[in-house]
This record gives C-alpha cells, structure tokens and sequence, in this order.
C-alpha cells in the first residue's frame, strides 16, 4: 500500500513543481525563490515521511493536538530526515507552549498577546532543552478585514512587528495571508506584496511572503510569494487523521 501510495505521491508532487516552475517563469522568477510548503492536516504520518523521501521536507499542519503526535511519529518513521513543520493555522495563546515543542515556525501570529505567549514559550523551551533555536514566525495579515478569517489589519501590521522584534526568542520572518472568498486573488496578493514592502523597510529581514494555495498559487507567486501552502493538489481529498 505505502509503495502505490508514494506513486500517487509522487506524480501529485511533479505536477505541482510543473505549476510552480510555470508560474515563476511566466513572473520572471527563479524556481528557488519559491518553497513548498506540503499542507498534511488531516493526511496519516504515513504521508508526511512517503513527502519527506520524496524531498518535500518543509511539512504544515493547522490543528496543534494532531500536529504534535504527528510530528513526533514521523520523527520515528523518518528519524534522519531534517523535515521542518510549521504551524499555519488559527493558534490560540494557551496553545503556545506545545506548539513550541515541534513547530519551526507559526506562520499565523496575528496579535501581540499571542506573539508574547510564544516568545515566553520559545523562552522556556529553550532553557529546558526542549528547543534549541528560536521560533521563527509570521504576521497573519487580514486582506478583508473580517475578524472571522483570522489575521491582524493591514494598519496594524507595523505594531505588531515592532512586539515580535522587540519580545526576544521569536524572529520575524515575514507575512502570511489567504485570498478572501469573493475577491480576486490577484488584487488580494498584490495588497499583501504592498504589505511587504513596507514592512521590510523597518524589518529588511522579514522577506517571506507566505500566499497561495492549490487553487491560487499562479497569481500568489506572479505577486512575489515566497511560500505557496499546498494541500489537496498534493495529497487530494480530506484524509484521516493520525491516531
């Protein structure tokens, strides 16, 4: 099973590096400048180790309790493998300090009391030897500003990263942001490159601009996405999830 699983795959993954390859050519862009981020939540550990063989070793998950007994089953399946997991979804203050213990970065930080629930976190783990470098994150940007989507507004952008800067044992590493339902993903995505811009005035190291998806990934990279955050195109429908 775990061989014509890893066929499956395998041609998902090609497919997908085919899209990105196009879509970095027709931007003008070198392949290199895109990274793949293989969204696994609700897919089997098995997945996430048949991706890690086949080189996708940047691994993403939305939910803390499934990513944490996820993670650390693929690190017994795959322990040579230098697989790093990032946490993309909604993350709530008091979850702060497990995610810590296997997310290399959050990419969904969208307040200051949940970027110093992290910091103090990192903080602990670090002295405790549970980590042994600081977590990098990202800003969750709002492009609607609804607050049911998750995301700090636009004009908050610039407080927030002065916190993260300031707070000690988080690094900032950029933005993150998903194209609303009901507006055109290019114009969503060049208001996040706008974003960027200017964050990276104050900020010239939080470079990363983390947008698109399966469905939108061609517009997200032609407006200077750095991290396209791949799910069904890679894995296919709704899978079950890790015991």
């Amino acid at each position: 099973m775990s061989d014509a699983r890893k066929g499956e795959l395998a041609a998902s993954l090609a497919e997908v590096e085919k899209r990105i390859m196009a879509a970095c050519e027709a931007a003008g862009r070198a392949r290199d400048e895109v990274k793949l981020l293989a969204v696994t939540k609700t897919f089997p550990a098995l997945d996430a180790a048949l991706l890690a063989d086949l080189g996708a070793l940047d691994l993403a998950e939305n939910r803390d309790q499934e990513a944490g007994a996820k993670a650390e089953e693929v690190a017994v399946l795959r322990p040579d493998a230098r697989i790093r997991w990032h946490m993309v979804g909604s993350l709530q203050r008091n979850k702060a300090k497990s995610v810590v213990r296997w997310a290399d970065e959050v990419q969904s930080v969208d307040s200051e009391r949940l970027a110093d629930a992290l910091a103090k976190a990192t903080r602990s783990a670090l002295d405790s030897g549970q980590r042994d470098h600081p977590l990098d994150v990202l800003i969750q940007v709002s492009l609607d500003d609804d607050p049911k989507r998750g995301g700090t507004r636009v004009s908050e952008i610039g407080r927030l990263a002065e916190r993260i800067a300031h707070v000690g044992d988080i690094r900032l590493r950029g933005l993150m942001a998903v194209a609303p339902l009901g507006i055109d993903p290019a114009e969503a995505f060049e208001k996040l490159a706008r974003a960027s811009e200017r964050l990276r005035d104050d900020h010239p190291n939080a470079r990363e601009i983390s947008a698109g998806m399966s469905n939108d990934l061609e517009q997200a990279i032609a407006h200077g996405s750095t991290c396209v955050r791949v799910g069904t195109a890679l894995l296919g429908g709704r899978g079950l999830a890790s015991p």
